[in-house]
């Protein structure tokens, strides 16, 4: 069975109306690679340690090799385009996640 990939990402947007074109670009990259959103924004609470992210997305594809040709795709390099200066910083980071049983 295929792990799922996992696609974690902390971002402060400092330009809401310019972020607006990346978002209104981006999720339909992550559909048409076969991703989905399982958090973007919303309540959060650090419980341990010192990291306080600003904002936090989480997205999950049925593979690490699909999560990447997300990330390299034509659709998405256009979203990014769109981000450009639209944050003060935008962290992601890809990861395998456990293959479940059956």
């Amino acid at each position: 069975m295929t792990a799922p990939a996992y696609l974690i990402v902390e971002m402060n947007i400092s330009d809401p109306e310019r972020y607006k074109g990346y978002m209104a670009e981006a999720p339909k990259a992550v559909k048409a690679a076969g991703g989905e959103y399982l958090v973007r924004g919303g309540k959060q609470e650090t419980l341990e340690g010192d990291w306080k992210p600003h904002r936090v997305a989480m997205l999950r594809f049925p593979s690490y090799e699909q999560a990447k040709a997300f990330y390299d795709g034509e659709m998405y390099r256009h979203a990014r385009a769109k981000r450009a200066g639209a944050t003060e910083y935008f962290n992601m980071v890809l990861v395998e996640g456990v293959a479940a049983p059956v």
